[in-house]
C-alpha cells in the first residue's frame, strides 16, 4: 500500500512537470488543438497506465497467484487479464493517436513473441488509424511548400487511400494531368512527439517497478531512436531512392519514383501505383496470381536485404505491399513506405547467420555461441525460438525436415505468454539490430500465412542459402592462399547444391499435394 501511494504521488508529480511543459511547447505547434495538450495527453496516458495495473493487481496476481499456472482457470484467467488490459490500451491509442499508434502498430507485429491477447487487439491499427481532414492535409501542403493546393492540383480524393500512424496518403491530379499518390504528415504529430516519448518512457518505468515481468522500456527505446526518422518525409524519400537503385536488377520489384519538386519534412509526392494487398486472397484469386509466387519473391526480396545489403524494410505489413499481374503474367511486388529502415553491421550479419545456420544444424553449443554474441546467452533456447517463430521441441527435431503448421503456431502462442518475463530479459539485452528483425520476421511470417505457403518453407529455403552464402564469404575473405579460397568455395557450393536439392523436393511434393 505504501508503495502504491509512493507510485501515485510520483506520477502525480510528473504529470504536472511534463504537463506545463507539454501545454505551453504543444498547444502553439499544434494548431491550438486541445486535444494537444500535454497535461490532457499525459493524464490519460498515466491514468490508462495506472487502471491496466490494477487489472492486473486485482485480477491476475491476487487470484492466479493461487491457481496452478497450467490449470485451465488460471489460463482463461490470464487470458481475460490480458484482452482487457490490451483494449484499455488500444483505447488509449486511438485517443492520443501519432507516436501512440506507432507503438500500437510495433505490438501488433509482434506476432509470435508477446501474448496474443495484445497482438490481435492492436491489429486493427494496421487498417483502421484515425484520419485528419482534407483540411488539415491542404494546411499542412500549404505551411511547408508555401504553394497553395489549388494553384498545384485539379483536384485531391477527399477519403484517404490509407491513413497511418504519422500520417495519411491521397489521390490526387496534378493540374498537369498527371495522379500521384500523396502522403501527408497528421499536423499534430510532431509537436506531440517529444511529450509522448518522455510520457511513455516515465510510464515504461512506474509499469516495470510494480510489475517487473513487463520490461518495455526496450520498446520505448525502439519507438525515440525511429520516431524522429520517420516524421522526416526527406528521409523516406532518400531511402525510397536508394532502395530503387539498389534492386534495380529485380524486374518484379516495384518502387514508385518519387517527386522531389512537392517534398518536404512533412509532404512526400510519389508515383501513383495499384494492386491488391498481399494478403487479400480475393484479389490475388480473381487476377490468378499464385501465392507460392509471392512468397517465393518477397522471400528473396527480404533475404537480400538482411544477408547482402544490411538495409532492411522494417514495416512490411500487408497495407505496405501490393502485388499485380504483369503483362508477362509473372507477379509484381509493390514495396511502399520506406520510412522505416533498419541498418545492420557486418558483424551483426555474420552473427545471425551463424546463429541461423547453428539452427539448422541443430547445433546447442554453436546456437550458444552466438546467441551471446548477440547479447542473450543463458536463454539462447529462447532467442532461437524468437528469430524462427518456431518451438524449442521444432528445432531440436530439424527445421529442415519439420514443418510449420497451424498447431505449432498455436503451440508458440499458447507457450510465449508463460515465459513473459524471460522475453522482457530477451528484448532488453539483446542486440538492438535485432528488435526490428524480431517486427519484419514476425510481419513476412503473417504474410506467408495468410498466403498458406508456410508448407513449402520459401522462407527457410532463401533464408538458409543466404546464410551460407554471408558465413562462407566472410570465411574466404580470411583465406591466406587461393587453395584455401577454392577449398572454402567448393564446400559452399557443395552445400548450396545439397540445400537446392532438398527445397526442390519439398516443393514438388507441395505440388504433387495440391494438384494430385
Amino acid at each position: 500500500m505504501i508503495r502504491t501511494k509512493k507510485i501515485i504521488k510520483y506520477t502525480i508529480l510528473t504529470a504536472g512537470t511534463v504537463g506545463a511543459v507539454g501545454a505551453i511547447t504543444s498547444f502553439k505547434s499544434n494548431q491550438y488543438n486541445v486535444d494537444s495538450i500535454g497535461i490532457i495527453r499525459f493524464g490519460r496516458a498515466s491514468f490508462t497506465a495506472l487502471t491496466i495495473v490494477t487489472y492486473y493487481k486485482t485480477s491476475l496476481y491476487k487470484y492466479g497467484e493461487k491457481m496452478d499456472h497450467k490449470s485451465p482457470e488460471y489460463i482463461q484467467l490470464r487470458s481475460k487479464t490480458h484482452k482487457k488490459a490490451a483494449e484499455k490500451l488500444l483505447e488509449l491509442c486511438q485517443a492520443n493517436r501519432g507516436v501512440y499508434i506507432k507503438v500500437g502498430q510495433h505490438i501488433g507485429a509482434l506476432d509470435y513473441i508477446l501474448p496474443i491477447e495484445y497482438v490481435e487487439t492492436m491489429k486493427v491499427l494496421h487498417s483502421r488509424a484515425p484520419a485528419s481532414t482534407i483540411e488539415e492535409v491542404k494546411q499542412v501542403f500549404k505551411e511547408d511548400l508555401n504553394k497553395n493546393p489549388e494553384d498545384v492540383f485539379e483536384n485531391i480524393d477527399p477519403m484517404p487511400l490509407g491513413a497511418a500512424s504519422l500520417a495519411q496518403v491521397h489521390k490526387a491530379k496534378l493540374k498537369d494531368g498527371r495522379t500521384i499518390a500523396l502522403k501527408v504528415q497528421h499536423p499534430t504529430v510532431k509537436g506531440n512527439s517529444l511529450v509522448d516519448l518522455k510520457t511513455m518512457e516515465m510510464l515504461a518505468k512506474i509499469v516495470s517497478w510494480i510489475l517487473p515481468e513487463f520490461k518495455i522500456q526496450w520498446l520505448v527505446d525502439e519507438t525515440k531512436r525511429n520516431i524522429p526518422k520517420e516524421l522526416d518525409f526527406q528521409i523516406e524519400a532518400d531511402n525510397t531512392e536508394k532502395v530503387k537503385m539498389m534492386f534495380r536488377h529485380m524486374s518484379w520489384l516495384k518502387i514508385p519514383d518519387i517527386y522531389r519538386e512537392m517534398c518536404s519534412p512533412r509532404v512526400l509526392a510519389m508515383e501513383f501505383v495499384e494492386g491488391g494487398q498481399v494478403n487479400d486472397m480475393e484479389y490475388i484469386k480473381n487476377h490468378q496470381i499464385n501465392p507460392f509466387e509471392i512468397s517465393d519473391k518477397l522471400s528473396k526480396l527480404y533475404g537480400e536485404m538482411i544477408f547482402k545489403h544490411g538495409f532492411v524494410h522494417s514495416d512490411p505489413h500487408p497495407g505496405n505491399i501490393l502485388v499485380r499481374k504483369m503483362k508477362n503474367g509473372s507477379t509484381e511486388i509493390i514495396l511502399l513506405d520506406h520510412g522505416l529502415y533498419a541498418n545492420l553491421t557486418d558483424d551483426f550479419r555474420y552473427e545471425y547467420a551463424q546463429l541461423w545456420i547453428s539452427i539448422l544444424n541443430r547445433d546447442m553449443r554453436s546456437m550458444s555461441v552466438h546467441c551471446s554474441a548477440l547479447g542473450v546467452s543463458d536463454l539462447f533456447w529462447l532467442l532461437s525460438s524468437m528469430v524462427t517463430g518456431r518451438s524449442w521441441d521444432a528445432i531440436r527435431s530439424g527445421l529442415n525436415t519439420t514443418q510449420f503448421n497451424n498447431n505449432e503456431k498455436d503451440l508458440v502462442q499458447r507457450e510465449f505468454p508463460n515465459l513473459l518475463s524471460c522475453i522482457s530479459d530477451v528484448l532488453s539485452s539483446v542486440n538492438r539490430q535485432m528488435i526490428l528483425i524480431f517486427k519484419t520476421n514476425d510481419l513476412l511470417r503473417g504474410i506467408e500465412h495468410s498466403l498458406k505457403t508456410y508448407s513449402r518453407m520459401d522462407s527457410f529455403s532463401v533464408i538458409t542459402k543466404n546464410c551460407v552464402e554471408t558465413v562462407y564469404t566472410e570465411r574466404k575473405k580470411q583465406c591466406v592462399s587461393r587453395i584455401e579460397k577454392l577449398k572454402v568455395t567448393c564446400a559452399e557450393q557443395w552445400t548450396l547444391l545439397k540445400l537446392n536439392l532438398y527445397y526442390n523436393y519439398l516443393r514438388f511434393r507441395s505440388w504433387f499435394t495440391t494438384f494430385v
